[in-house]
């Protein structure tokens, strides 16, 4: 499932013309695939009464063929509220006016007595009005219907009527993921072509429901569809990315990782991240930690083996750093910075040591970032493959934009910046996005409140760690370790009946559940 802009969607749209299917033929594909997933998802017979909130443009086109489509294949009642006349010369109003489909014009319906009746009245809900096209705040007739429409639909009581939203909710950014005031929550969306980079982008991530993406029988091999370099990581995409696992291999086989962090107020980090590397697949874990945290830690990972180091008051010493290096080269990856601190000493010996050469592919989360960005034109001296696994709050450090600003174009940031420092660049939230420095970019289905614990953070870096040690490249080990992560989180909710009772540790339980999944594909 790809993932397009709105100028990438007009460029694939204007190519399918003149190569595949015409506009029309397109809007007519669009239609009936909207058409055939709604009757999937709702039981429809003569009981059934669906109201279209019908746009002017291309959407409302695309309404009106779903329309005729559910009118001449079910007995539905169905109806339609137009923004805007239409033209009596459109082949699509007139097919509608054909069939005899009660409809209301919105300038003729000056109170919006007949819309609020439509709605109350109805058991399915098509928002077919702007489409992709919209930018919101919304102005004019267009924010007045749409208000009012909402407005009415919050008012019903439960069960509301089911809202089904072609290709976006109406008054939602597709690109960058802003939502008008007024949009309508959408129980499913279908989006046609590709998914867009909205849908994924929170507040108008909140307003899309259930998404599924017709293509319309538009080829993949299409030049301008080919192009499109953003993928949406569904399970399948997951599975295809799992490294072998030899039925001869040995430890040596998966993967040595070796783990530098922890800190006195951060033990557990220490545990959550060797444990998810074992739980990775990985052949060996070693953790370096300060001296005096390895007899802490030990009972709680007793797979692990052990690099104590120098330390200074309980953190790691500067002159630690030469004892790791010493070390780093017989591994096959090496994470640096779960629970590390920020303490002076460990910001030396973390710059001496991400700074030095000939280190194994790198990992760097939490404080590791949050040292890093105190270091000028830092980008420059990581080593190639280098993978960044930050929050919003420690990328705002890394490139001095505000959180904010990140999460109001989480899209254009992480591929930006992962191009720019030439690193594969895990931008965490609802919904995670991976972006690779060649420009490709891969977002997570899942948005979930599981996630939200303390040391989850600490699983998924060393799980991405353990993958990256079985010799996947760094893009294909940050998004499958992401989506891992995010598939053991649903799963440890559900084992345990509410994601609010979900801790870091729980989904080291449910990991092995999750690859199983993907394994059965």
């Amino acid at each position: 499932m790809k993932v397009a802009s709105i100028g990438e969607i007009r460029e694939i749209e204007a190519a399918a013309d003149r190569a595949v299917m015409s506009y029309a033929e397109m809007m007519r594909a669009a239609g009936a695939a909207a058409s055939v997933s709604l009757q999937r998802r709702r039981p429809i017979d003569e009981t059934t009464r669906i109201a279209f909130l019908i746009g002017k443009g291309n959407n409302g086109g695309d309404g009106l063929v779903m329309a005729r489509d559910l009118a001449l294949s079910t007995a539905a009642e169905v109806s339609l509220f137009f923004q805007a006349p239409r033209d009596p010369a459109d082949v699509l109003f007139r097919n509608a006016l054909e069939l005899g489909l009660p409809m209301l014009v919105a300038e003729e319906d000056r109170d919006w007595l007949g819309l609020e009746r439509l709605i109350k009245d109805a058991d399915i809900v098509v928002d077919a009005l702007l489409g992709i096209g919209a930018r919101p705040p919304l102005r004019g007739l267009a924010a007045s219907l749409l208000k009012r429409a909402r407005d009415r639909l919050l008012q019903l009581a439960s069960p509301r009527p089911y809202v089904f939203a072609l290709d976006c909710p109406s008054g939602i950014d597709c690109d960058n993921g802003r939502a008008d005031a007024r949009v309508i929550a959408a129980d499913a969306t279908i989006a046609f072509i590709t998914a867009k980079p909205g849908h994924f982008v929170f507040p108008a991530a909140g307003y899309v429901g259930d998404l599924e993406v017709a293509t319309l029988g538009i080829p993949g091999s299409l030049p301008a569809l080919d192009r499109v370099k953003a993928t949406v990581l569904d399970e399948r995409l997951a599975a295809s990315l799992l490294p072998a696992r030899p039925l001869d291999g040995h430890k040596g086989t998966f993967g040595k990782v070796l783990i530098v962090a922890g800190s006195p107020a951060y033990i557990g980090a220490i545990a959550l991240a060797g444990e998810a590397a074992y739980r990775s697949g990985a052949g060996l874990a070693t953790v370096a930690t300060a001296k005096d945290l390895t007899r802490l830690v030990a009972p709680a990972l007793r797979e692990a083996t052990w690099l104590p180091l120098p330390d200074v008051d309980g953190v790691i010493a500067e002159g630690a750093a030469e004892t790791a290096l010493e070390q780093a080269a017989g591994y096959d990856a090496m994470l640096v910075g779960c629970g590390l601190g920020t303490r002076a000493s460990v910001a030396r010996f973390t710059r001496r040591l991400l700074l030095s050469e000939n280190l194994p592919p790198l990992i760097l989360d939490a404080d590791a970032l949050n040292l890093l960005s105190r270091e000028r034109q830092w980008w420059t001296r990581l080593p190639a493959g280098a993978i960044l696994t930050p929050h919003p709050g420690e990328l705002a450090r890394l490139t001095g934009l505000s959180a904010k600003a990140i999460n109001a174009d989480r899209w254009a940031v992480a591929r930006r910046f992962a191009q720019a420092w030439q690193v594969t660049l895990l931008l965490k939230g609802a919904h995670t996005i991976v972006a690779a420095p060649d420009g490709r970019a891969s977002v997570l289905p899942f948005k979930t409140d599981a996630l939200s614990t303390a040391g989850a953070g600490d699983v998924l870096a060393g799980l991405i760690a353990g993958l990256r040690a079985q010799g996947l490249g760094a893009y294909d080990s940050a998004r499958l370790g992401a989506y891992v992560h995010a598939a053991a989180g649903l799963l440890a909710a559900e084992k345990l009946g509410s994601s609010r009772s979900v801790i870091a540790g729980d989904m080291l339980t449910t990991m092995g559940w999750a690859f199983a999944d993907l394994e059965r594909l």
